[in-house]
């Protein structure tokens, strides 16, 4: 058995169904809409509402971690290899023989620099929120790519 419900869109949003309405099959795109966002809400409830094995829980919070520490090192690699591809050599030197890699955020030549990718990538939400962990993994990362960019090019030089 099939129900009809009536549903309230905005002006705008109403044209462009108009317009497109025989590209689409509205109705099944709603339908399958609602189903996943119920489906997502049973799911959550679910998780409650059962009796859970704290063990089961740490675990799965722990693969989550490393793949989500993981994505910060990446992009700390590939901002590192970006930098480093248009470095100057005095800089690359610098930042090569730079004692303590974690406080170059705070060296007078590159804080404008990371201050900067803080504000253009996603680590610096969760660096503003205090996830040292995250910064961390950046920050390794993005070392991680300037050494291996410098690796690849300094015999050449």
């Amino acid at each position: 058995m099939v129900q009809k419900i009536t549903l309230s869109i905005p002006d705008l949003l109403h044209e462009k169904l108009k317009e497109w309405r025989n590209s689409f099959n509205f109705s099944k795109m709603f339908q399958e809409a609602v189903t996943d966002a119920i489906q997502k809400k049973e799911e959550f409830q679910k998780r409650f509402s059962e009796d859970f094995d704290m063990s089961d829980i740490i675990k799965r919070l722990q693969q989550e971690k490393l793949i989500w520490e993981k994505q910060f090192f990446k992009s700390g690699k590939n901002e590192g290899i970006k930098w480093a591809r248009s470095a100057h050599y005095e800089d690359l030197l610098y930042v090569i023989s730079f004692e303590d890699t974690y406080k170059l955020t705070n060296d007078d030549k590159f804080k404008t620099y990371f201050e900067e990718i803080h504000t253009t990538n996603e680590l610096g939400k969760y660096a503003s929120e205090g996830a040292v962990d995250h910064e961390l993994m950046f920050m390794d990362g993005w070392f991680f790519g300037v050494n291996g960019f410098w690796t690849q090019i300094k015999e050449q030089i």
